[in-house]
């Protein structure tokens, strides 16, 4: 049985109150979120030869659940997460939370029921009958939780991702549909969490190739794990500064030019 989303946003909200205390609400989805790819691309890939992901030997979540109540499960939760990242070329993407941050997860006996609840909390969730294509499931929950920390923290959500009907306008707008061809290219220079291109990207049914800048670290991580829960890991997203130094150009130096362009505040001029 597929997973509902009322269950999914009930379990990740649950995983907010356990992080409440110690940090930023807008610093949740650092580890949030990082559970939940770990969660997700274990049940769909973990055992299956050719996966997307590659789940090594002691890097997937069910070597999280055999921590539960261990004296140094932030140090070793650490070690799993680094060990899916070196085997899937994500270093720098999802190891951005640190599990063992006693300053933000409470040191000792605290640190270990907190996390040993968190893990539990995503234990709970199965994946394994979710679709692995046309599925929004985790798309919805990303923005779900994105609207969430922006408010707890007081902070624009516009710098965390798009809303979904939005996106879908904005696409319509620049042209992608139908007959968009697969080897046409859509850019986001100020991609933030990746929605807006996801949601562009589904308006073409054939395919689209999808590229992306983004300024902030933290968010142009969410933005790489994003695209690989919804089938686009081969998006070509840069970390960097758009307006300073843009990335994408060609031999000569000039800018790179684009089918379709979208961003957020939005325009809709080819680039």
């Amino acid at each position: 049985m597929a997973l509902k989303k009322s269950q999914l946003y009930s379990s990740l909200w649950k995983s907010c109150d356990e992080l409440r205390g110690g940090m930023d609400a807008s610093q949740y989805k650092d580890y949030v979120l990082t559970l939940l790819f770990m969660k997700y691309v274990s049940d769909k890939h973990a055992g299956k030869p050719g996966a997307l992901i590659e789940v090594p030997v002691g890097g997937g979540f069910a070597d999280m659940v055999k921590l539960k109540g261990d004296k140094e499960i932030g140090d070793k939760i650490n070690k799993i997460i680094a060990r899916l990242a070196e085997a899937n070329e994500l270093k720098g993407v999802i190891d951005q939370a640190d599990f063992n941050d006693e300053g933000k997860l409470g040191s000792g006996k605290e640190l270990q029921d907190r996390l040993s609840k968190l893990v539990a909390i995503f234990e709970s969730l199965d994946f394994h009958a979710n679709r692995a294509e046309g599925d929004d499931l985790l798309g919805d929950a990303y923005e779900y939780l994105m609207r969430h920390f922006a408010t707890e923290s007081g902070k624009s959500k516009g710098q965390f991702y798009t809303p979904a009907e939005v996106s879908r306008i904005m696409a319509k707008v620049v042209g992608i549909g139908s007959d968009t061809r697969q080897d046409q290219t859509i850019y986001d220079p100020t991609c933030g969490s990746g929605s807006l291109l996801l949601k562009a990207a589904d308006e073409a049914p054939n395919g689209i190739t999808v590229y992306g800048q983004e300024m902030d670290n933290a968010t142009y991580s969410l933005a790489r794990m994003n695209m690989i829960l919804h089938n686009h890991p081969t998006a070509d997203l840069w970390h960097g500064n758009t307006l300073a130094a843009p990335y994408f150009k060609n031999q000569n130096g000039s800018l790179k030019t684009f089918d379709f362009a979208v961003a957020n505040p939005p325009f809709s001029a080819k680039a």
